[in-house]
C-alpha cells in the first residue's frame, strides 16, 4: 500500500514538474520579445537569442525545483500518532537521483557548447572595409570622429549592413559605452583604446549611454545614433565633411 502511495506521489511531482516547465519554456520563448529592446544588428540578435535558449534550458531545472519542493511540502510529514506516514524521500529513490544528474549534465554541456560558440562569432571576421569609428568619452558628452575625413559629430551616424569597427578611450575618468539595440557594452577607460566591431541591420535611431557612475551628471551622459542606408551615409558623410 506504501508503494502505491509513493508512486503515485512521485507521478503527481513528474506531472507537477511537465506542467511548469511548459509554462517556463513559453514564459522563456515570449517575454523576451517584450521586454528587450529592438534588435538593430546581427550581435544583439544573438545575444537576444541566447537569453531565450538559456532560459528554455533552466526551465526543466527551475521546474524540478518547485515540483521537489512542492512534493516535500506535501508528502514528508512527521511520523506520529494521528499523522499518515511520510513518503519516501526523493534523494532515495535512486531512478529520480539518476535522472536529475543526467538531465543536469547534458544541460549544462550542451550551456557550455552554445557559449563557446557564440564567443567565436562574436570574434568575428570584420570583413574587407569595415568603417571605423573613434568614440570618446568625457565628463559627461560622447564624441564620434570618423578617421581618414575631418567629420566629427556628437551624434553617431552608422551605415546598414556595413561593420563597424569602434576605437572606444576616454579623455578623463572611465565611462561605459552602451548601445542597447546593438548589444554593444563596454568600458571607455582612460589612456587605453578598446576595440570592437558590430553590423547594424535594421534602420533606425538609438540611445547611446553611458553605464559606469562618472560624477554629477553621469545619468545625462546620453546622446542618440541613426543607422542609414549606405547611400544615405555616403551623402551625410560627404555633407560633414563640407561643413568641416
Amino acid at each position: 500500500m506504501t508503494d502505491n502511495k509513493n508512486k503515485q506521489s512521485l507521478k503527481g511531482m513528474y506531472w507537477t514538474w511537465f506542467v511548469l516547465t511548459v509554462i517556463g519554456v513559453l514564459i522563456s520563448v515570449w517575454v523576451p520579445s517584450y521586454l528587450m529592446p529592438k534588435s538593430m544588428s546581427d550581435s544583439m540578435h544573438l545575444s537576444i537569442l541566447t537569453i531565450v535558449i538559456f532560459s528554455v534550458a533552466a526551465a526543466p531545472v527551475a521546474a524540478g525545483v518547485y515540483a521537489a519542493t512542492l512534493f516535500a511540502l506535501k508528502h514528508w510529514v512527521h511520523k506520529g500518532e494521528g499523522v499518515p506516514e511520510a513518503a519516501e524521500p526523493i534523494r532515495e529513490n535512486n531512478k529520480v537521483v539518476a535522472y536529475w544528474l543526467i538531465a543536469s549534465t547534458v544541460l549544462t554541456v550542451f550551456l557550455l557548447i552554445w557559449g563557446l560558440g557564440a564567443l567565436a562569432v562574436d570574434n568575428g571576421n570584420t570583413g574587407n572595409n569595415p568603417l571605423v569609428v573613434n568614440v570618446t568619452g568625457q565628463q559627461w558628452v560622447w564624441s564620434f570622429s570618423y578617421p581618414g575625413t575631418s567629420v566629427e559629430s556628437p551624434t553617431l551616424v552608422l551605415p546598414e549592413g556595413r561593420t563597424v569597427v569602434f576605437h572606444i578611450t576616454s579623455d578623463d575618468i572611465t565611462h561605459g559605452f552602451w548601445i542597447a539595440n546593438m548589444g554593444v557594452q563596454v568600458d571607455a577607460n582612460a589612456g587605453a583604446i578598446t576595440t570592437l566591431h558590430v553590423t547594424p541591420n535594421a534602420l533606425g535611431n538609438f540611445n547611446i549611454r553611458c553605464t559606469q557612475f562618472c560624477g554629477l551628471n553621469h545619468a545625462f551622459m546620453v546622446t542618440t545614433g541613426t543607422v542609414l542606408s549606405a547611400n544615405d551615409f555616403n551623402s551625410w558623410l560627404q555633407t560633414q565633411s563640407q561643413k568641416a
